[in-house]
């Protein structure tokens, strides 16, 4: 986010000025021909920003309240207590006159082994979420520059209680990580253990704008600088290293957690636990179930959104480019699109009739999501769901966007919204993240007020029948009234 804009909810980047048209380099999304129906599971929370299984577990999702409760829906139904609660950890009160605090309570992770007795990750889970520094103390990583440290992005591990499987044991607590930050935005956001066991994190590049400020390695920025683990994605073995002994990992120098010694960036000087780098703000990422590719949703500046395929070793471009397009850390600006340059920068994925990016027509802030391996959605299969914060940016951001990908062609189409007028999102609600459970089924989590009211709502993505009306909807053959308003700025 640029620090001349008011920053978004959940680790979202501010990318557009307030109040401006922008005319963008790419063709607009058109409307897909795959109309859904939002299902109402759970309401009243604050600004739901995650939602997954346990490993095993088809009954019950657990949810991700920005302002600090872990959230359990069993059998469609929200528990009236949660599992965990973390508001006393947060390192904001989350003023509600200000909407567009990125700091909170911003990723859960399960161990692999959750439901295995015989494993040292049985009980175990794993929550990311922004806290203050205790005094006295330093984070595992301090902001670069001895830059001033505003407050700590943390992954710490808990046990779910032995006697009730919907509580979390507070006595569990352990810290395995932590990271300083100087400006409070580009927090990243998500934990995921990948197919090889290890815990995943995208982290941001430190905030601000441009890759530039008070915590931003010069030259280049933090992103492209693999003396700070800012903007990378990060790859760990997150467990207590005394309970893994047999392991060839090396112990991180804090003796919390394991570095995996196939990490790519093992030079002197360089962060062991990298995975990848050149990240701006990879808030949301997932591993398809399917093929176990990391896929990332990594939010840009001002002017283009990107989907990447992630590899170990991988420089997905930031802030040499924005998408496929080379970008001016000075001005904030970008050049003609440049595929495949400079050499050595992975673009955004491209298939045999597109690239996976768009512009600022279509939204303000990626918000990443899954790929749909469920059932009921056949012609959803194998399709990237995702969508955008909002397509308008005034005071207050309305209108959040629910999009799919075709990772093969390339293609971005916007979803059928048959319950609603005019096809999209009612009372302005934007989009904050999105769910997965255990049988693949997927879910969009929506608010339009601060985390700490309770506006939030956790929508199933479901079926609908799709009359001869929506299919040409998706052709584009048939208009919805009031639709052309996606086009101007309000």
């Amino acid at each position: 986010m640029d620090c001349t804009r008011s920053p978004l909810p959940a680790g979202l980047a501010a990318l557009v000025t307030a109040g401006s048209v922008f005319a963008g380099p790419l063709p607009d999304i058109p409307r897909g021909n795959i109309a859904i129906h939002l299902e109402t599971i759970a309401t009243g929370l604050g600004a739901p920003d995650y939602a997954i299984n346990a490993p095993g577990d088809t009954d019950r999702l657990f949810v991700v309240d920005q302002a600090g409760a872990l959230r359990v829906i069993q059998g469609g139904t929200l528990k009236p207590e949660p599992a965990l609660d973390l508001q006393g950890r947060i390192s904001t009160t989350f003023n509600p006159a200000n909407p567009n605090d990125e700091r909170g309570f911003l990723g859960l992770a399960f161990h692999p082994g959750f439901a295995d007795p015989a494993s040292p990750g049985f009980r175990t889970l794993y929550t990311y979420s922004s806290e203050p520094i205790p005094a006295g103390t330093s984070p595992t990583y301090i902001a670069p520059n001895g830059a001033a440290q505003g407050y700590r992005n943390v992954v710490a591990e808990w046990k779910m209680s032995a006697a009730d499987p919907n509580v979390v044991d507070p006595s569990s607590h352990r810290e395995v990580i932590s990271f300083g930050k100087n400006a409070n935005n580009h927090n990243g956001g998500t934990i995921a253990f990948g197919p090889d066991g290890y815990l995943y994190l995208g982290l941001g590049d430190g905030g601000n704008a441009r890759d530039v400020g008070a915590s931003h390695i010069e030259p280049g920025g933090n992103a492209q600088n693999l003396s700070t683990p800012l903007g990378k994605m990060i790859r760990i073995d997150p467990l207590d290293p005394s309970l893994t002994t047999g392991s060839s990992d090396p112990t991180s120098t804090n003796g919390q957690y394991r570095i995996p010694a196939s990490n790519p960036f093992q030079q002197a000087g360089q962060v062991p636990e990298a995975y990848a780098l050149g990240f701006r703000n990879p808030y949301r990422f997932s591993f398809d179930r399917a093929t176990g590719e990391l896929i990332v949703a990594d939010v840009g500046q001002g002017n283009i959104e990107e989907i990447d395929r992630v590899v170990p070793g991988g420089n997905y471009g930031w802030a040499v480019k924005e998408g496929s397009f080379p970008f001016d850390r000075t001005t904030g600006g970008i050049g003609d699109t440049a595929p495949g340059t400079p050499a050595g920068l992975i673009d955004p994925i491209t298939g045999t009739l597109g690239t996976l990016e768009y512009d600022h027509d279509d939204g303000i802030a990626i918000v990443g999501g899954f790929v749909y391996r469920g059932s009921a959605i056949p012609a959803l299969y194998g399709k990237y769901v995702f969508g955008d914060l909002a397509l308008v940016n005034l005071p207050p951001r309305v209108d959040g966007r629910l999009f799919y990908a075709d990772l093969e062609t390339g293609l971005i189409e916007e979803f059928l919204l048959p319950d609603f007028a005019n096809g999209k999102l009612p009372d302005g609600l934007t989009v904050h993240g999105f769910g997965e459970d255990g049988a693949g089924e997927l879910y969009a989590l929506v608010t339009n007020a601060p985390a700490n009211a309770s506006a939030g709502i956790v929508y199933r993505i479901a079926p609908v029948p799709e009359p001869a009306t929506w299919a040409l909807l998706g052709a584009g053959l048939v208009g919805l009234a009031g639709y052309a308003r996606r086009r101007t700025r309000l």
